[in-house]
């Protein structure tokens, strides 16, 4: 049986999902009365809400004799480290490529990656079918972008396919629309060479992704470099460390209790595999992403999975509030410190702390999504914690200057908000590197900005540009320190009182900034109940009641209309907070809230900083 291993890679957004959808139809995997959602691989519940792959996954189908092992990548940079894992499972990719916008920041940084590790590329000009499509303009811009990326020869002079995720079809010429995706796969067949595996010699596997089955444990996928295996075998789990031979040593030996392969969507149990097969194995407990599965006579290491340091990090807190306990199921230190560590296993860009404070865990990752799925993720399990403002990690130069990570902002916008962009970017020192305006009404810029002037932008922008305008950003270098920034414009409303917000506070505390509580809702003294119009922050009564009496005025006395309150998502409040703000996260709730409680220990506290700074 003749293997081809490919990764799909793209900017979020591009199709790649929907492009798999159609693959695995027109490859036969599903029946024809069959019903089938859309982007089906998006399976994990917070997936199919954003509407965005997190985690990559793996499928196959089968186009004449030659199995085609297919790999779904996330397009959002935050998810690069589910990218860079994969990569060395597979031989050659598929850059998708949106022919109206054309490579994006993320394009360029899984391009990149693949390209270094001389993967072969077959590039797929997408979604032709929409109005505002320029399928020359990108083509010439990919064949800059690998030029940029200095692809080798054989890299550059790859094939193009034009092709619509959404109506299944994919062509080499503009001038002949294309009916299905036949010339997709039989480009695949000619371009992508086999796995580059020896079939004799010793079992040898490089861990790339791990799952976990309650029945059979942790299950170690990855691609076989060398060798076969067959159930009931014995292995060897060689630690992580430098490539080439090992000498003898207590390395875990474990038996191979199943093996599976890649069907379409589903898991078929082999009794065998050989060289250049994705596959996964079960009966290794200490298995980890990374580490290399050998035949106990030829312990031979692979290299390690590279994945680039985090650029961001957070505190976990255990929830200490009055209102600690009432709504998670997982709420002491023990719990987090053991759900956080086990993360780890999976999530390789991810890591964990210890800190000073017993209750608390430094968390690093790629940016506010990567941590923000992982709230939310955690919260939808039951447990309940607090987390503080994302903070930048700053790095030592070689000359002993402080270097701090910057982004490349990428923002499409209509040509009449390009002033207001500008003018907020500037005191956040975001730098201008291009801008184009492609005709179309609308101006694409791109910027250097470091990290901590992102920290709080994206609310703000898309109020500034009505929702219109498209924000993308991706890590760009370790530079110089920016200096200081400046914070939050506006202070805080902050509840003085436990009690119930009653509707009668809240109209007459909504002339004064926008509110996050309705009247119900439960608050707590030292909670952020809104968001003061002017700097400084206020403390307010949400609970105070409308003393009763015999008299009555008006009738408008009674006619109370309040204002929608602005909900506070996860990454919306990680955007919001200041650095003496926490988030409480519940499964039913998220507030935001002072670290000190007390109206008089935050005066205090103010005192001394500001002795502090003036010292």
């Amino acid at each position: 049986m003749q293997i081809r291993n490919i990764a799909i890679i793209a900017h979020v957004d591009h199709g790649k999902t929907t492009l798999v959808d159609q693959m695995l139809r027109q490859a036969g995997v599903f029946r024809a009365n069959q019903h089938v959602d859309e982007r089906i691989l998006d399976s994990n519940p917070l997936e199919r809400e954003r509407g965005i792959t997190i985690l990559s996954k793996n499928t196959a189908v089968r186009w004449g004799d030659t199995k085609i092992n297919i790999v779904d990548t996330p397009g959002h940079a935050d998810f690069g480290g589910e990218v860079e894992r994969i990569l060395r499972m597979v031989d050659g990719f598929l850059l998708l490529v949106d022919a109206a916008e054309g490579p994006m920041p993320q394009t360029r940084f899984v391009a990149g990656k693949a390209l270094a590790l001389g993967l072969k590329p077959i590039v797929l000009v997408n979604k032709v079918d929409r109005q505002d499509a320029e399928p020359l303009r990108v083509h010439d811009e990919v064949l800059e972008l690998f030029l940029d990326l200095e692809a080798s020869p054989e890299q550059f002079t790859c094939p193009f396919l034009y092709t619509s995720s959404r109506f299944g079809t994919a062509t080499h010429d503009l001038q002949v629309p294309g009916t299905d995706l036949k010339p997709l796969f039989q480009t695949i067949l000619e371009t992508i060479p086999p796995p580059r595996a020896d079939p004799t010699g010793g079992f040898q596997m490089l861990v790339s992704t791990l799952d976990y089955s309650s029945y059979l444990g942790r299950i170690a996928i990855g691609r076989i470099e060398r060798g076969r295996v067959r159930v009931g075998e014995t292995v060897t789990l060689l630690p992580l460390g430098e490539p080439g031979p090992v000498s003898e040593g207590a390395y875990e030996q474990a038996r191979v209790l199943k093996l599976f392969g890649f069907e379409g969507l589903e898991r078929v149990e082999l009794q065998e595999a050989g060289a250049g097969e994705i596959v996964a194995l079960t009966g290794l407990t200490g298995v980890e992403i990374g580490k290399t599965v050998t035949a106990p006579d030829r312990l031979e290491r692979l290299a390690g999975i590279a994945v680039e340091e985090p650029t961001i990090s957070v505190d976990f807190k255990v929830n200490d509030s009055p209102f600690a306990g009432r709504e998670g199921k997982f709420v002491t230190g023990r719990q987090l410190r053991d759900r956080l560590f086990r993360e780890l296993e999976r999530n390789v860009a991810l890591r964990v702390e210890e800190t000073d404070d017993p209750q608390t865990l430094a968390v690093s990752g790629r940016g506010e999504l990567h941590l923000g799925v992982l709230m939310e993720t955690m919260r939808r399990e039951g447990f309940e914690f607090q987390v503080s403002r994302p903070r930048i990690i700053p790095r030592v130069g070689r000359n002993g200057e402080r270097l701090e990570p910057y982004e490349e902002l990428m923002i499409d916008c209509p040509e009449g908000y390009v002033g207001v962009v500008m003018e907020k970017l500037g005191p956040r020192r975001a730098a201008l590197l291009d801008m184009k305006n492609p005709g179309a009404g609308t101006v694409r810029m791109r910027f250097k900005i470091p990290a901590r002037g992102l920290l709080g932008y994206r609310s703000e922008f898309l109020t500034d540009t009505r929702g219109t305008g498209i924000l993308h950003h991706r890590f760009y270098e370790y530079g110089p320190w920016a200096g200081p920034l400046s914070g939050r414009a506006r202070g805080a409303m902050v509840a003085d009182r436990e009690g119930t917000a009653v509707a009668y506070a809240l109209f007459n505390l909504q002339e004064r900034g926008t509110m996050f509580v309705k009247p119900g809702d439960a608050v707590y003294e030292g909670m952020i109940v809104g968001e003061n119009v002017r700097p400084g922050d206020m403390d307010v009564n949400p609970a105070k009641e409308k003393k009763l009496t015999n008299m009555r005025t008006t009738a408008s006395d009674e006619m109370i209309i309040l204002e929608p309150p602005r909900p506070l998502a996860l990454e919306l409040a990680l955007e919001y907070i200041e650095d003496d703000e926490l988030i409480e996260v519940t499964p039913s709730s998220i507030r935001v809230r002072k670290r000190a409680l007390g109206a008089t220990e935050r005066r205090k506290l103010a005192r001394t900083v500001r002795a502090a700074e003036e010292s």
